[in-house]
């Protein structure tokens, strides 16, 4: 079968890999679509420490079931349209207990630990499949696995209808979250550097945006509150001035969630963290939110499309990562159809 391997950084092609058979406890998926990542695009520039090389990647796949064992928890069956949880645990340690499977201590991602899902079948673990509606879109479906970190971030934050959420970063997971934001009845106030896609952001009826390299952020931030500051602040750009300027954007007794990676450590005062009293949580990727994420793509509340660049095939997906590199602002999400 053919599929998307990255040998090594620079080195991303359409190659013909072994198909593969599913083990035990395992379904075989026809992929039907896959996301196309920013982790992807790491792992293309080196710059992603986590990834082992030759890897094909691919972590955000759905598809449909072409043979899955009987006896499933979930009950599903051959033809079921299903998306992937790309996260596996162990199942054993302490997070995996206490159900924070995203915090295991062996935890293996797709595309990165392990091979991927850009390619036409796919084995997974039957238990790690959620069912998809049937009339759901496969351009839209692969969307409800980044939506899945945005809302885990969300609930990290303990979000409330009525409150405000500054969001630092307006990609893929920073405007999730912000139309997620809305969902909850929440009021979401958006943060980049590019005006264009803050242009995007109010597009999909986003009213507050902000550009710090135009604008005061904290005045601003304040102003949208009535001076109260943000109830909940989510960082989801990774950069070091960003997570540092969290504590001057959320209010006293308030909340941040870290879902941005930033490549070094940051340097933060302490005593703004104790005389606030804030809560500071890191959000890893998802555990539990798969359902939520299909449930508000499908009843349009999480309108998924608006970020939804282009879609390409199988054959030109290398080709789209090599210019999603080189030109990172031409995008916000492709998706591979099979």
């Amino acid at each position: 079968m053919k599929g998307i391997k990255i040998r090594k950084p620079w080195d991303v092609d359409y190659v013909e890999i072994e198909k593969p058979v599913p083990g035990e406890g395992e379904a075989l998926i026809k992929v039907r679509s896959a996301g196309i990542c920013g982790s992807d695009i790491g792992a293309f520039r080196g710059t992603n420490p986590l990834v082992s090389y030759p890897r094909v990647i691919g972590h955000e796949i759905a598809g449909e079931i072409i043979s899955i064992p009987e006896n499933n928890k979930k009950g599903l069956k051959k033809g079921d349209h299903v998306i992937v949880d790309p996260y596996l645990y162990c199942g054993t340690c302490y997070p995996c207990s206490i159900g924070r499977t995203n915090c295991c201590t062996d935890l293996k991602v797709l595309g990165v630990h392990v091979e991927g899902g850009m390619a036409e079948y796919f084995t997974h673990p039957a238990d790690m499949l959620w069912k998809l509606p049937e009339n759901m879109s496969w351009e839209l479906a692969p969307m409800a696995e980044p939506l899945t970190i945005a809302l885990h971030g969300i609930h990290r934050g303990r979000l409330k209808a009525g409150e405000h959420v500054a969001i630092i970063g307006a990609g893929p997971i920073g405007i999730l979250a912000a139309m997620s934001a809305l969902a909850y009845g929440a009021e979401p106030i958006m943060i980049d550097l590019v005006d264009e896609r803050l242009k995007e952001a109010q597009d999909m009826g986003i009213k507050y945006v902000i550009n710090p390299g135009k604008e005061n952020t904290e005045e601003k931030v304040r102003e949208y509150t009535g001076g109260r500051m943000a109830e909940l602040v989510m960082e989801c750009s990774g950069s070091n001035g960003a997570i540092r300027s969290a504590l001057d954007l959320v209010a006293n007794a308030g909340r941040i969630t870290l879902t941005g990676w930033p490549k070094t450590e940051t340097p933060i005062p302490t005593d703004v963290i104790t005389k606030k009293e804030i809560d500071i949580c890191g959000a890893r990727t998802s555990a539990g939110e798969f359902e939520e994420a299909i449930r508000l793509i499908d009843s349009g509340q999480v309108d998924a499309a608006r970020i939804l660049t282009k879609t390409v095939a199988l054959h030109e997906a290398a080709g789209t990562i090599r210019d999603i590199e080189k030109n990172p602002g031409d995008y916000m999400k492709v998706n591979v159809i099979l």
